[in-house]
């Protein structure tokens, strides 16, 4: 198989051979992985989250706050939910730096990802708070949700009883009744040995990082370089 064209020594063209074939390895065990997510039964079904929402047009701030449930985030029966849980509000003041990345990536590709399924973000701050930071980040294809006095974050696992919040990912799906019911969830953590590792391959920048020489190392992301 030609990678490149280049003339690498015999020691380099053996160890790339070796990293192709664990390369393929590693495709079939993520592809092992999702089906074995898309083979789960039926989750629970959930209650019906009522969350406030400001205007889709950030140009406009002094629009009023309106409501909308979670049911109705779905734009037809047959379609799927993800939500992405954002550290931000009650413990966390201020918007969590890895969240911001993660929807900085997601607001450019929005469009791709709405051919098959509906996506909004979810957090603890008020509307007002979480229109004025997706401005500063130019999210105008992302929509935002304030759990407001919800359990949402703490029912999903992204808020705990002191208010801390954490990253999260959550799927849901939608009976003929128009019952929500939960799908899937995932974390950063993966158990307790296992942290910040979860969610990162929903972000291209630790996959990029992955391919250069020095590996993604302890860099963490900032709201402001």
């Amino acid at each position: 198989m030609i990678l490149t064209r280049l003339e690498e020594s015999p020691e380099y063209t053996a160890r790339r051979e070796d990293l192709r074939q664990a390369e393929v390895e590693l495709m079939y065990q993520r592809e092992k992985v999702a089906a074995l997510r898309r083979s789960l039964p039926h989750g629970t079904a959930v209650e019906d989250y009522v969350f406030g929402e400001g205007p889709r047009d950030l140009t406009h701030g002094d629009n009023p706050i309106t409501t909308v449930r979670l049911s109705e985030l779905f734009s037809a029966p047959e379609r799927v939910l993800v939500i992405q849980h954002m550290m931000f509000g009650k413990r966390q003041t201020s918007p969590c730096p890895m969240c911001t990345l993660w929807i900085d990536g997601l607001s450019g590709v929005a469009h791709h990802i709405a051919q098959n399924v509906d996506f909004a973000v979810a957090a603890a701050a008020d509307p007002a708070r979480l229109r004025d930071f997706a401005r500063v980040r130019g999210w105008d294809n992302v929509r935002l949700l304030s759990c407001g006095e919800s359990t949402f974050q703490y029912d999903l696992g992204a808020e705990d009883e002191q208010g801390n919040q954490d990253s999260t990912f959550s799927v849901f799906t939608l009976d003929p009744d128009r019952t929500p019911r939960h799908f899937y969830s995932c974390h950063p953590s993966l158990s307790d040995d296992i942290n910040q590792r979860g969610i990162d391959l929903l972000s291209p920048v630790w996959n990029l990082l992955d391919l250069i020489p020095q590996g993604r190392g302890d860099w963490f992301a900032s709201l402001d370089y």
